[in-house]
């Protein structure tokens, strides 16, 4: 089965160029990072003056995170900050809270990164079902990719190697310390001014509300990816219905049918 097809008005056969998300997408290496952020959280706005219960913290916090995923990193802390402030708190600066959550989050994914590595974890299992095939046969018929994430760039880079994807794009995009002078909003410009492309020649594929929405916005097809990253089957019922939201005009549990996917996108109607 090819999927969820949400938006049966998309023009197909055009598609020169695809861009993807990384985390959730197409690596599950960091599977489990909105857990290890929202608990952190959680936890810091516990000791401000003025705190709500833990339960409802965890809704608010939860709420905010889920909002801002697709976006850098540094949105997020820039948002715990104020919440902080509004709790009667001192915030840090929203950097400090950021290299925080990357020194927790590395404690959960070091074993990963270091295991895939040295040979010792199998690729395969920790990727989204279908993500070499997808960008194989995306190759073959000659459509250029790039990646793009709200992950800093130096981790991108490093974790698309340690999976063996790195060679399959054109460009590699990631979160950058000046955070301004990067988002997935400008990749999508960037790629379609360099190449002189109209939105139906770019498709994006991607697990968050940024992609999908910043794609849409120039007229672009968007496929929402909303694998169930825990079990690598399934859809995730809570990422369809966001992906949705946002605007995708396919949703997918993940790539395991990539040849009618990529059939159906690249093929004339």
């Amino acid at each position: 089965m090819l999927g969820e097809i949400i938006n049966t008005g998309i023009t197909c056969g055009q598609i020169h160029h695809a861009l993807f998300d990384f985390d959730g997408t197409l690596s599950l290496i960091r599977e489990g990072w909105q857990e290890v952020m929202i608990s952190m959280m959680v936890e810091l706005l516990m000791q401000t003056p003025h705190h709500e219960s833990e339960v409802e913290l965890r809704t608010i916090v939860t709420e905010y995170v889920d909002l801002l995923t697709g976006k850098q990193t540094i949105y997020q802390m820039i948002q715990l900050a104020e919440e902080v402030e509004k709790r009667g708190g001192e915030a840090q600066d929203p950097v400090a809270y950021k290299w925080l959550y990357l020194e927790r989050l590395w404690a959960k994914i070091e074993g990963r990164v270091e295991g895939l590595k040295a040979g010792r974890l199998d690729r395969q299992a920790l990727m989204v079902p279908g993500a070499v095939e997808i960008l194989e046969a995306l190759h073959d018929r000659n459509v250029t990719c790039y990646l793009a994430s709200g992950t800093d760039e130096v981790y991108v880079l490093d974790e698309a190697r340690a999976l063996g994807l790195s060679g399959y794009f054109a460009g590699i995009y990631g979160a950058l310390d000046d955070y301004q002078t990067y988002s997935k909003k400008m990749v999508i410009d960037r790629i379609l001014n360099e190449n002189n492309l109209n939105g139906s020649q770019l498709v994006t594929f991607g697990d968050g509300y940024v992609e999908i929405e910043d794609t849409k916005s120039v007229g672009g097809i968007a496929v929402g990816v909303a694998t169930n990253e825990a079990e690598r089957q399934g859809v995730d019922e809570w990422k369809r219905r966001r992906l949705i939201a946002a605007g995708a005009d396919l949703v997918v549990p993940d790539f395991g049918q990539y040849q009618q996917l990529v059939t159906y996108l690249l093929e004339e109607s």
